[in-house]
């Protein structure tokens, strides 16, 4: 079987160390991060360079490799400090770097000759002519333009090197403009998608507005809640990972450099059965356990999902005009940071949990641990009946073994 030659990478987001340790733990082959600037996530907590050097230490520690995104359209105010920023990741040893502009390229290239640098979706990589030139160029992966086929992804892969990676999203958010070159943020707040401070504006309400009749505003119903004409569903290619495999795609990327651990973990862990099933058991495996599959995609927080261009071009049932509001099923308590002799686990936690409920205990290997909370105790050790603070350091005693890195989720 020409696919168990072949093992994709399971490329995961994270946004903070903690989320970095998460993907790490759930089963990333790689992780995708962004310093404190240079990124096209400027929202997200993002890496200081003293967790951006421990992230990559324990990364690399458990055979994880680690990008860096340096994938803003640089301006010129922005070169001096891209130079200085490239040599300290050069210091700090990232596997590669992930940019978009040709200026930063070559600018990356200068400063640390010796880089691997992988082209960002941003650039707009559509056609097997754009990978070699890239390729020529000295970049070894290109990520493709979201608006590509299956069809097409095999024709790029028949027409470039064959060391040359291709790394194609596979999950998460959808982008209304063509592979996120986006203009409406920059026009509605000032604030440039393709500098990192995009304010999603595609997800907001809206209305028509009849040019003689300056503030006097028409709904364009969809129902009694409007319309979001801009919203896109969420990518999903969990059921597709044969299809995937065969277009010859070097690197499966998750979306959601803004998500929580509990999406990294949920999305991480499921991708990394779908594909291992797939690899070990050929079809029938795989098949066998696709209702595992689309079961606990679903504890994550998503939109309503589909295959976007993967298949043809998306109709309008990809878009979601009713409202802009996410689905989950499962809420983040926290992760177990620590786990005493005698059980007791120390979490940071996150949501508001009580004595008594039940909860899951979350586990890398697929395993769901179903547990009852039998006592919480704050930093002091004193005993609390409820957690309503997000953010406190507790020590919870369950009814089940945890181990250190397990995330602990409670259903809706």
């Amino acid at each position: 079987m020409k696919n168990a030659e072949k093992r994709p990478e399971l490329l995961i987001p994270a946004g903070s160390l903690e989320v970095l340790k998460t993907a790490v733990t759930f089963g990333a082959d790689a992780v995708y991060i962004g310093g404190e600037a240079f990124g096209l996530r400027a929202k997200a907590k993002n890496f200081s360079q003293q967790d951006m050097a421990e992230g990559i230490r324990f990364a690399h520690r458990h055979g994880v490799k680690v990008y860096v995104t340096a994938n803003i359209f640089a301006h010129n105010r922005d070169l001096e400090g891209a130079g200085a920023y490239f040599e300290e990741l050069k210091r700090l040893g990232p596997d590669a770097l992930i940019i978009s502009d040709p200026g930063m390229f070559l600018l990356a290239k200068q400063v640390w000759p010796e880089a691997e640098i992988h082209i960002s979706t941003q650039a707009n990589n559509t056609n097997y002519m754009t990978y070699r030139f890239w390729w020529e160029q000295g970049a070894k992966r290109v990520v493709s333009a979201r608006e590509l086929t299956l069809e097409e992804l095999s024709e790029i892969r028949a027409n470039i090197p064959e060391e040359m990676e291709i790394e194609s999203f596979v999950h998460g958010a959808m982008c209304i403009s063509y592979s996120g070159r986006c203009l409406l943020s920059n026009y509605f707040t000032g604030r440039d998608a393709n500098q990192g401070a995009c304010t999603h504006p595609c997800r907001w309400k809206y209305a028509v507005m009849e040019e003689s009749r300056p503030g006097e505003y028409f709904p364009v119903y969809e129902n009694e809640r409007g319309t979001y004409i801009f919203n896109s569903g969420d990518l999903c290619m969990i059921g597709h990972i044969p299809e995937l495999i065969g277009a010859g795609i070097d690197s499966f990327k998750i979306e959601g450099r803004m998500k929580t651990a509990l999406y990294v973990a949920t999305v991480a862990r499921t991708y990394r059965k779908a594909i291992d099933d797939y690899l070990s058991g050929g079809e029938q495996l795989y098949r066998a356990n696709m209702d595992w599959y689309l079961h606990e995609i679903g504890k994550c927080t998503y939109r309503k999902f589909n295959t976007g261009f993967y298949f043809g071009r998306p109709t309008e049932e990809s878009q979601i005009y009713d409202n802009s509001t996410y689905i989950s099923e499962a809420v983040y308590l926290g992760i177990a940071e620590a786990v005493q002799e005698d059980g007791t686990v120390s979490i940071e936690q996150r949501n508001k949990f009580c004595v008594g409920d039940e909860i899951e205990i979350m586990k890398p290997d697929g395993r769901d641990v179903a547990a009852r909370v039998e006592r919480i105790r704050d930093e002091d050790g004193q005993d609390m009946e409820s957690a309503p603070h997000a953010k406190q350091r507790l020590r919870v005693d369950l009814s089940e073994r945890a181990e250190k890195y397990d995330l602990l989720r409670m259903r809706k």
